[in-house]
């Protein structure tokens, strides 16, 4: 069926213009405004509402504005684009400007016709906004119709957020918290994946059978599995959950039509059987290809990215191979982390209540081995959980000597196992860490006066509060004042809620009146944590002199991003897997980070025991192989096991000797250091194997001069990054705001917006929030696109500067605007920068493309926005290059142009315009053409369809300005002809 009006051409309806978009039919007309976004699209109905064909008027002679107005109209067009016409359709509409080594997955997924791939860059690199990048792409194309994230709860809405505000997809929330609420709003025999086509699925619930079976019939064409390491089996002794997963994930790969991401930072995990799994998942033969041979690295390399923050610190430069650096980017990861190892000695009176501790679980296990298997697993996991609690805190060691042990209720010593690891170790393939900041019991039961000495324990534990008795709480307060004073705002990761809690409550007033001292543990939900984090870093304030200090558990290690607010780690409690101090660190070492080194302090008690072997054999270990690599590398569990529990079970053998004086100088402790030493051997493998493998696939099947290529296509069409900041600048300045420029020379500034127009004010409110514009707060403006809430980033799609775009276009498209407009349609200067009349043209072109897909034809309707300049009179006009048409952009006004002769030029330039038609119209031929290559080029790669792929230019073009270049009473050496 056939419509009046075909797509991509104007018509005039409801008071205003609008572009026809493909969708329309002859009875219904699907609109978006013209330069609007697919938000504010409209459907109208021609038999009830005139609509008619428009032409886009020409510029007014009378309304001249500066030397500036091109380019600010050219800019803020730019900025408004949200349907780009080059094969990445998704740029133009997302909120969020992807750094250029980013677009690589992305190149790479495009080259297949299903999508699979193993997404493994270094922790801060981005991950998921590559992944959202491929997601928002597939969608965009219509190569997919919905989208399943998989992902431990305690991320979801976090997942959730990420979608809605960078790309524009909005997902609903399937977790056994809403699934109740889900269902109530089914259809008879609906399910609620077919109803919501895009969601963010738990893995720990959808695992379950009944919703498992369901998911999988009717699970999207595109599946992200976030943390994908914890989602596969290494081997027959993995944990349940993790094997429940895995055959969820080889029921979901099974369909050979579904694009699948897996995403991790850590795709070994020290396992090698674990991998495979992965890469299977990914594509079957990969599982047991030979990663040794060239051509199963071959095989691998067009699935697989993997690369560390040296890969892509400094990228498109002449290093990469290409011919300058004018593609360059610089990604402002910190330069490094500042480690440094504190020790504490136990107070006489915790020192005996420790060695009572030890004496009684000493006691415990012993008696426990000669009643049984599983008593002995109890007891042991027992034991381990007041060991850790008593070199944690008063206040956990009190509350483990007065809680039941989970283990208690096992009935064999498989379920003890279970039951007792996740609490008590750290094992880096944990289930997930909701819940396991607990602080575990170790009462079990059925031992004559256990109760009343646990008790007795535990009031004792309960005496040592406060940092008279602790010392290691009087260590902390030493160390974080000496933070602060250095203008630092610290993280204090403990491992147990009840420690976190404790700690909290004797810091606060301890650190200074600017000091302000929050907890964050599991005891809130994911999103409450967030909220509270955001409540705190308001509570701040805006003091140059105010330090926040965060107390927190485990529950904030993983996936929570954390450095616009804090710049230091303390680890107060030792991990007894170096991956999770790894994890800790990385929520404030990442991009975005303003500080270039992290700071990281972790105390540990040289006379408990435990903690100086942990910190020798495991953490400094893990330091070094990650200072060698550029990259962590998990430790291998088994062998870690190993080692922390030969220092237990040695410690236990020195309580039932009596013998606690000396802890490391009697014969039995040599076996611990075997163990050490096993480990270190199985450490360093894995570590030479990671070496290697992040050599191969560090990813060299995308070229750089390849994303070269492409990230210069879209920046034609979109802009760069410095144009986006002076736009930013010209415009607030123009508009009355205030800036002050950093002091630091970063090229950063602050804008004070409360004398802005009140309809820009409008505007930015909803972005940086009412009270920042409307109390004159300044308004930070930062070159990173990694900002806080409140501040702006100077990229194109930053929300603050879309607003700005769109006051400055629309006060240049309508003269009745009130107050300044920084932007005008016409203008006529004088200038040393020509040598003879030169006219300058802002032109819209648009473009109706046909894009056939396995998932079928698509129309679409692009904008792009072009400059074209030309010496003379129009009728008998000499164009010029492009480079030259870009150079008057940075023209300036040399001398007065009186008004009257300016709106005179003005007029006999707009008259002759129409001999111009003829060249507008090849060059929008010639820009329909670029256009085709460029989607074929990126569409065969994947094996694509290609035949019936069309790029038609929409005529006539749209002349948005036109601007009068008139040569300098004395014209300097050089101008544009």
């Amino acid at each position: 069926m056939t419509t009046p009006f075909s797509a991509g051409s104007l018509v005039t309806a409801r008071g205003r213009d609008w572009v026809v978009l493909p969708d329309s039919a002859p009875a219904l007309l699907v609109l978006r405004p013209l330069g609007g976004a697919d938000d504010d699209i409209a459907a109208v109905f021609p038999s009830f509402e005139t609509v008619s064909s428009a032409e886009f008027a020409h510029p007014s002679p009378a309304d001249l504005g500066d030397a500036q107005a091109a380019g600010l109209l050219r800019s803020a067009l730019r900025i408004g684009f949200r349907s780009g016409a080059g094969p990445f359709r998704s740029l133009a509409g997302i909120a969020v400007e992807p750094r250029a080594y980013q677009l690589v997955p992305l190149m790479m997924a495009l080259r297949q016709k299903t999508v699979r791939m193993l997404i493994s860059d270094d922790v801060g690199i981005g991950k998921t906004v590559e992944a959202g990048l491929i997601a928002s792409e597939l969608l965009a194309q219509g190569s997919a119709s919905g989208l399943a994230v998989l992902c431990s709860p305690a991320l979801a809405e976090q997942w959730q957020a990420e979608l809605r505000t960078k790309f524009g997809i909005d997902a609903e929330l399937v977790l056994a918290s809403t699934v109740s609420r889900l269902e109530r709003g089914l259809d008879l025999g609906q399910s609620l994946f077919d109803k919501h086509p895009h969601v963010i699925v738990s893995t720990d619930f959808i695992k379950s059978t009944r919703h498992r079976d369901d998911f999988v019939r009717h699970c999207p064409d595109l599946v992200i599995v976030d943390e994908a390491h914890t989602c596969v089996a290494a081997d027959d002794n993995t944990s349940s959950q993790n094997q429940l997963r895995f055959e969820l994930l080889q029921r979901v790969a099974a369909d050979p039509e579904r694009h699948l991401l897996l995403v991790t930072a850590t795709p070994h995990s020290g396992k090698e059987s674990a991998f495979r799994n992965l890469l299977g998942l990914v594509k079957p033969e990969l599982a047991t290809v030979d990663l040794g041979s060239d051509a199963g690295r071959r095989m691998l390399a067009p699935y697989f990215v993997h690369r560390k923050r040296a890969d892509v610190r400094q990228y498109l430069t002449r290093e990469d191979g290409l011919a300058d650096d004018s593609l360059a980017e610089e990604t402002s990861f910190p330069a490094d982390r500042h480690f440094k190892d504190e020790t504490y000695r136990l107070s006489p009176a915790y020192r005996a209540l420790l060695d009572d501790a030890i004496a009684y679980a000493s006691e415990r296990v012993s008696a426990a081995d000669k009643q049984g298997r599983r008593e002995a697993r109890i007891a042991w996991w027992s034991a381990i959980a007041l060991l850790r609690s008593l070199v944690s805190s008063p206040r956990a060691a009190a509350q483990t000597l007065r809680t039941r042990s989970a283990t208690a209720t096992a009935g064999t010593a498989e379920e003890a196992d279970r039951l007792g690891a996740p609490l008590t170790s750290d094992f880096s393939d944990s289930d997930a860490l909701e819940g396991l900041d607990v602080a575990p019991g170790a009462e079990t039961g059925g031992v004559a006066d256990a109760g009343a000495r646990l008790a007795e324990l535990a009031d004792q534990a309960a005496q040592l509060e406060g940092p008279t008795e602790d010392r290691k709480l009087a260590a902390l307060v030493t160390h974080l004042k000496a933070l602060l004073k250095e203008g630092y705002h610290p993280i204090v990761f403990c491992r147990y809620i009840p420690t976190a809690e404790y700690v909290a409550e004797h810091l606060d007033g301890k650190l200074g009146k600017k000091a302000v001292v929050h907890a964050v543990t599991g005891t809130l939900s994911p999103q409450q944590r967030i909220q509270r984090i955001e409540e705190f870093a308001e509570a701040a304030g805006d003091d140059p002199g105010a330090r926040r200090v965060l107390i927190a558990t485990d529950c904030l290690s993983e996936g929570v991003n954390l450095q616009h607010h804090f710049d230091a780690v303390v680890h107060y409690d030792l991990a007894w897997n170096p991956t999770r101090h790894d994890q800790r660190e990385g929520r404030v070492d990442r991009y975005g980070q303003k500080r270039s080194v992290v700071r990281v302090i972790t105390l540990y008690g040289s006379d408990n025991g435990i903690d100086g072997k942990v910190l020798d054999v495991l953490i400094k270990k893990h330091r070094q192989i990650r200072k060698d690599l550029g990259i962590s590398v998990s430790v291998p569990d088994a062998a870690s096991s190993g080692v922390t529990d030969a220092i237990v079970e040695w410690l236990l053998l020195r309580g039932r000797d009596g013998e606690q004086d000396s802890l490391f100088d009697v014969d039995e402790y040599k076996a611990i250091d075997k163990k050490a030493a096993a480990l270190a051997a199985d450490w360093q493998s894995a570590a030479e194997r990671e070496k290697t493998s992040r050599s191969r696939f560090a990813q060299h099947s995308i070229r750089p001069e390849e994303v070269a290529r492409e990230v210069a296509a879209v920046r034609d069409t979109l802009g760069r990054a410095a144009e986006v900041r002076g736009f930013v600048r010209q415009s607030l300045r123009a508009l009355d705001g205030v800036l002050r420029d950093d002091p630091g020379g970063s090229g950063d500034f602050t804008a004070e917006l409360s004398g802005t127009p009140a309809g820009l004010r409008d505007g930015l409110a909803p972005a940086l929030g009412g009270d920042v514009v409307e109390l004159g707060r300044p308004v930070p403006f930062r070159s990173t696109a990694a900002v806080a809430r409140g501040e702006a980033a100077l990229v194109r799609t930053d929300p603050a500067v879309v607003a700005l775009a769109g006051y400055v276009l629309n006060a240049a498209l309508d003269e009745k605007v009130a107050g300044p407009r920084p932007a005008r349609r016409c203008g006529v200067i004088r200038t040393r920068a020509v040598t003879g009349r030169t006219t300058l043209l802002l032109v819209r072109y648009r473009f109706h493309l046909t894009l056939p897909s396995r998932a079928g034809v698509r129309q679409l309707v692009a904008e792009d926005a072009r400059l074209l300049a030309f010496a003379g009179a129009p009728t008998n006009a000499t164009w010029l290059p492009t480079e030259d048409a870009l150079r008057l952009l940075d023209a300036t006004a040399d001398e007065n142009t009186d008004r009257d002769f300016g709106e005179r030029t003005m007029s006999r330039i707009l008259d002759g315009l129409p001999a111009a038609t003829d060249h507008l119209e090849e060059y929008g031929e010639e820009l329909a053409a670029e256009l085709l290559a460029s989607h074929r080029r990126v569409r065969s790669a994947a094996g694509e369809i290609v035949r019936g792929l069309t790029v038609t230019a929409q005529k006539p073009a749209d002349i948005l300005g036109a601007y009068v270049y008139l040569p300098a009473s004395t014209p300097a050496a050089g101008g544009v002809a």
